[in-house]
């Protein structure tokens, strides 16, 4: 038997749970490993099937959870969490973000530890606001210090909630992610919606970088944390070119063939929409994929325009 047809043999026999799988990287993912041979379940606060998945029910603000959603799982994927774009980030909504990810995680921990399941690798999301909204020359690793801001501590809370699992002995990897390109239902899907007046927008002074990743190499990324054992810790989702938020903007207007408003929408406006959660639109640094290229992922989308071009074409 082929090197190839074992690979095969072993996903076909993997079962993945994945919490948040109806969002956008759930989508997605689920869609790829089905594709490679994976069993999938998601969780979700009502039961039934979503395609070729099982859904259990699951209600992390109640503690609900339906222990029979981890028969034979081999691997449990949490992507769920509040949408942090969705709404103004009052007072109550930083509270629902923060818990939505670390209450659910300890949900998830306290269920595996309580009922002896033996999970082989537990993968969560993570985003690259664990280094913080700020511009600066500092290009941040995976070893770097959280920020002390809303999403860095944010990060921070959700990533040691996950550390529950590897002090267990399960192999744990974290993944931290940056903007996502996606037409449909993403910060791209965003940016383009000007363009049905005929033009593209600019935001702040767009010397802000701008990190990104195509979704289907962050799907890839995962399905290699699922299946290399040997990746373990935390590292950045994020493409190898570094681009400022300018240089987006224009590269997007070139695959989109629109122009660019000249005149960008100024800080002061978007922070008088938006309040604090502007600062994510208007800073950022840059993030090193070292990490991720070190343990062997190549990525198929390693140029902006490029990436684009098949984003919005697809």
């Amino acid at each position: 038997m082929s090197e190839n047809q074992i690979n095969t043999n072993q996903q076909e026999r993997s079962s993945v749970l994945i919490s948040g799988g109806s969002g956008l990287i759930g989508r997605y993912l689920t869609s790829a490993l089905l594709s490679e041979g994976y069993k999938v379940s998601h969780l979700s606060r009502k039961a039934g099937q979503s395609g070729k998945a099982r859904v259990w029910k699951w209600d992390p603000e109640h503690n609900i959870i339906d222990p029979q959603a981890f028969d034979g799982i081999d691997c449990l994927i949490h992507l769920a969490g509040a949408n942090i774009g969705e709404k103004r980030w009052t007072k109550k909504r930083k509270e629902v973000i923060q818990t939505s990810r670390v209450d659910s995680s300890r949900l998830l921990f306290k269920t595996i530890n309580d009922n002896g399941i033996n999970l082989k690798a537990y993968i969560t999301a993570s985003a690259i606001g664990y280094y913080g909204s700020v511009t600066t020359d500092k290009v941040f690793k995976e070893d770097d210090l959280p920020a002390t801001d809303f999403l860095g501590t944010t990060c921070k809370m959700w990533e040691e909630a996950a550390d529950q699992f590897e002090k267990s002995g399960i192999r744990t990897v974290k993944i931290r992610t940056a903007v996502v390109l996606e037409k449909n239902d993403s910060a791209l899907s965003n940016l383009m919606k000007p363009a049905r007046f005929g033009f593209l927008v600019k935001t702040g002074n767009g010397r802000q970088y701008m990190p990104w990743i195509h979704i289907n190499d962050l799907c890839n990324i995962y399905l290699k944390a699922i299946s290399d054992s040997e990746m373990a810790g935390v590292y950045n989702a994020v493409s190898p070119q570094h681009v400022t938020g300018r240089e987006f903007i224009n590269t997007l207007a070139i695959v989109m063939k629109r122009n660019v408003f000249p005149i960008p929408v100024p800080a002061v406006v978007l922070r008088a929409v938006l309040g604090e959660m502007a600062d994510v639109i208007l800073k950022g640094s840059r993030a090193s994929s070292d990490k991720i290229k070190n343990a062997g992922y190549n990525f198929i989308y390693s140029n902006l325009q490029d990436a684009l071009i098949n984003v919005i074409n697809s």
